[in-house]
């Protein structure tokens, strides 16, 4: 390709590997976007924990959702996205520090994945069951925290995505997400990645994006639904070709950001901007979990926390020790 045309999309630049979120817009279409492509630090944050493939595979999908929501945040702060149901994973919390620092983790009933999965009941709605899945933006001490909050209902969390932009902000918003266990020649043992692109509709101001918003939320309720309303064209050529992507081809390791989005939208018009490594980085330390020891427990109730003489606390997140005596918090307490 002609370096004037590289220019013209962006791509003057080599191409991003993984563990990276490749921003986008699509001019022509009045859309923009996000790609996510995770490789070694999806497989760190997995691998940690030794999860059934199952589990692993719908953790991966929290953690793809979360990069990609979370990686737009402007300034220092926490986009926690956190699932709380009553099917067998129970809790999902996929924690990125702003702007690169990923790390997840899923609670789970063994005996009920293990059973899921001798029934084939494993696809992210059966795994998950119904509760609600929460997305906070944490700007710090100075300000407010925002959260939504969108039912769990049995669906994907792609589907969970498109209803939390449709209630939340209005915006069109499309997600996809691929999650795949991969081995490559030369490799020891398969390795988790992900892939997952979010594309949303923001044409010049003063034109309709959706149906109006119903009472009762429910946008399927015919009884309730904007009848006069209609999507524009390029919303639907932006949508049809995003939905010739497969699943094999966003979780491909040898298929760049780039060149996936020029296989998409080369004849629509697509221009990429510099990618934002993300990495696997857990938060804890010795003194965070000191201070949570000593600022939310009385000392009577660290006393029952000994074994052997020490406090054990370890990070659900990365799986890292700490261990601390009682007098560490006497010294600190007088």
């Amino acid at each position: 390709m002609p370096d004037t045309q590289l220019h013209a999309y962006g791509l003057d630049r080599p191409e991003s590997g993984d563990d990276v979120v490749v921003p986008f817009t699509l001019e022509n279409l009045d859309a923009r976007g996000r790609v996510v492509r995770l490789g070694e630090a999806l497989d760190a944050i997995l691998g940690r924990h030794n999860y059934p493939a199952p589990v692993a595979r719908l953790l991966g999908e929290a953690v793809t959702l979360a990069a990609l929501i979370g990686s737009s945040l402007k300034f220092e702060g926490r986009f926690i996205l956190q699932t709380q149901t009553y099917g067998p994973v129970n809790l999902i919390v996929v924690d990125l520090e702003a702007p690169d620092g990923l790390r997840g983790y899923a609670r789970f009933d063994a005996d009920a994945v293990r059973a899921a999965i001798e029934l084939g009941q494993t696809r992210p709605g059966q795994l998950l069951g119904k509760g609600h899945l929460a997305m906070t933006v944490d700007q710090g001490s100075h300000m407010d925290r925002y959260q939504g909050i969108v039912a769990l209902e049995g669906g994907t969390l792609e589907d969970v995505a498109h209803t939390y932009f449709q209630q939340s902000e209005q915006i069109p918003t499309l997600v996809r997400l691929a999650v795949a266990e991969i081995t490559r020649r030369g490799d020891k043992r398969p390795a988790w990645r992900a892939g997952g692109v979010l594309v949303q509709y923001i044409p010049p101001h003063g034109q309709s994006l959706m149906p109006d918003l119903p009472g009762d939320g429910d946008f399927s309720n015919p009884e309730t639904a904007d009848l006069d309303f209609v999507e524009d064209d390029r919303w639907t050529r932006t949508k049809s070709l995003l939905g010739t992507l497969a699943d094999d081809e966003l979780a491909d390791p040898d298929l760049s950001a780039e060149r996936l989005l020029f296989r998409l939208y080369h004849e629509t018009g697509v221009r990429v901007f510099s990618p934002i490594d993300l990495e696997e980085r857990c938060t804890c330390s010795a003194e965070r979990i000191e201070a949570m020891l000593r600022d939310n427990f009385s000392p009577e109730e660290r006393e029952e926390m000994v074994v052997d003489g020490e406090i054990e606390v370890v990070c659900e997140f990365c799986s890292a020790g700490y261990h601390f005596r009682l007098g560490e918090f006497e010294e600190t307490e007088h």
